[in-house]
């Protein structure tokens, strides 16, 4: 795909990183230097190349290059703790790591207790010998010579994204490159991506949403990218966006909310090029929807859904026919059915466990035939996300089957009381558990984030609760109201119910 985008548009840019442009042909030239670098540091075919690393040229540079020599990309968590990347490294049997000095003190012992011989740092090397090297005097070294292309075939291996997990250890989701390019492909029909389009890449690239739609899409369709190093401050994407002519946006709830908010100065709205922006890893509240249409009137926002283990994007709404609330139609090829218990299909409009089956579905979590065998049967993959459809294929996100909450035998749906959270002015963001009850089972439990400290005056828990009898069941009403500074959450901003569970169990 890179060769033939580069014999086609060589001059083009295709990477914008601050004051810096990239070409095709300079691209090409980078991934080639590296590749043959990979090789001569013994990266052999199905060997696995390990990224803690920012966003970055070299992180886009590194995933090419091992490809192109037919190992196996593994891109890692950048805020993660040196035990954790030392069990992922451990569980991959990762050969070399790309890192940078500002992991420093997480990384500094990884060489010595994990399977790595070889460590590349993308700035600057805290000793350099033949066991740490400098990216850029790698590129310099091996700017010219032949490498060995090893000649992937569609079904193999080309990626591995670690899942978070919800309990335990981190799971490797095996992606092949039948898996990327099938989304790659549907995805970039869905969004009507054309060569004059240009993304701008500030979500974190290790995040497989990231990773395929903006790492993958621009050179498929021989367009281009921003590439933006830190997520703050938020008004340099602001401008970057202006200033390179960005024209797909893609974010994540936090990021919307937090542009409604903006006081974005009138140029912005006058001059941007945005004419699409595309939310997912996790649920757009209603609020934030409609208040996001009203603020930006010539650009469409396009809801849609995916999970690591299926490359990652299962469905967008169209951009001729968007349905608020929904994520949208399966991409073309793929097929999506609401189930049962029992994997049995049930009626338009009943809820139930979202299922896919397509190219898109992974080949299996790494070493755990257990949990691939109770994720996909029949090619069918389980997600653990209630839905619904409608009549017109349309498909609607419930809730996690994790987080539903059953109280004296009633389903009480986290998201529905979650959305009405959300409709508080004086609310930021609220999330809502089930916890045990010797009454009732369980009963749901809320913790919010206020928009403003002054706002706690009046925000009582009561005061919430109040509010939220008036629109709510008496039996949906959270028993407990719990106000925090802040939510924990993910790089991608979804909020982590698991770490709430824990604090409220302590």
């Amino acid at each position: 795909m890179l060769n033939a985008a580069a014999k086609e548009s060589p001059t083009k840019t295709v990477i914008f990183i601050e004051d810096h442009k990239v070409s095709y042909k300079e691209f090409l030239h980078k991934v080639d230097a590296f590749a043959r670098f990979l090789e001569i540091a013994g990266v052999g075919v199905g060997d696995m190349v390990a990224l803690i690393a920012p966003n970055s040229e070299e992180f886009v540079v590194s995933v090419y290059a091992t490809t192109k020599i037919g190992a196996v990309v593994v891109p890692i968590n950048n805020m993660l703790k040196a035990n954790e990347y030392e069990h992922i490294l451990n569980d991959c049997k990762a050969k070399l790591l790309i890192t940078s000095q500002q992991y420093m003190s997480e990384v500094k012992d990884l060489r010595s207790k994990t399977t790595v011989e070889t460590i590349v740092w993308i700035d600057e090397a805290p000793q350099v010998d033949s066991d740490n090297i400098v990216f850029d005097e790698i590129l310099e070294t091996h700017r010219h010579g032949e490498e060995r292309r090893g000649l992937s075939k569609l079904d193999d291996m080309a990626i591995i994204f670690y899942t978070s997990g919800t309990t335990g250890h981190p799971k490797g989701a095996m992606m092949s490159y039948r898996n990327i390019f099938s989304n790659l492909i549907a995805g970039s029909e869905r969004f009507d991506v054309t060569s004059k389009d240009r993304f701008i890449v500030y979500l974190p690239m290790f995040h497989a949403f990231t990773f395929t739609v903006m790492l993958f899409i621009p050179f498929y369709t021989r367009g281009s990218f921003v590439i933006i190093p830190k997520l703050l401050p938020f008004s340099n994407i602001i401008k970057q966006t202006l200033l390179k002519r960005v024209t797909v946006f893609l974010g994540v709830p936090d990021i919307y909310n937090a542009l409604i908010k903006a006081k974005l100065p009138w140029y912005f709205m006058w001059f941007n090029n945005i004419r699409v922006f595309i939310s997912g890893a996790s649920a757009l509240s209603e609020e934030t929807l409609n208040r996001f249409n009203q603020k930006f009137k010539r650009a469409k926002m396009l809801e849609g859904y995916g999970l690591s283990e299926c490359s990652p994007v299962v469905s967008v709404n169209p951009m001729d026919r968007q349905k608020p609330m929904s994520i949208g139609l399966p991409l073309r090829t793929y097929i999506v059915k609401i189930v049962d218990d029992e994997m049995l299909e049930v009626p338009l409009g009943q809820v139930g466990e979202i299922i896919v089956k397509g190219d898109n579905v992974m080949m299996g979590y790494l070493h755990r035939p257990e949990a691939t065998e109770e994720t996909i049967i029949n090619g069918w993959l389980r997600t653990g996300d209630l839905g619904k459809m409608d009549s017109d294929g349309y498909l609607y996100i419930v809730d996690r089957i994790k987080d539903l909450i059953i109280s004296k035998g009633i389903n009480i749906y986290p998201r529905q009381i979650e959305e009405e959270l959300m409709k508080l002015t004086y609310i930021k963001q609220g999330a809502v558990i089930g916890v045990k009850d010797p009454n009732s089972g369980e009963v749901p439990v809320a913790y919010v984030e206020l928009e403003d400290e002054a706002d706690r005056e009046f925000a009582t828990p009561n005061q919430i609760k109040k509010d939220l009898k008036s629109v709510l069941a008496n039996f949906k009403v959270p028993k407990h109201v719990v106000i925090v500074d802040e939510l924990p959450k993910t790089a991608t901003g979804k909020v982590l119910k698991r770490k709430i569970k824990e604090t409220y169990s302590e």
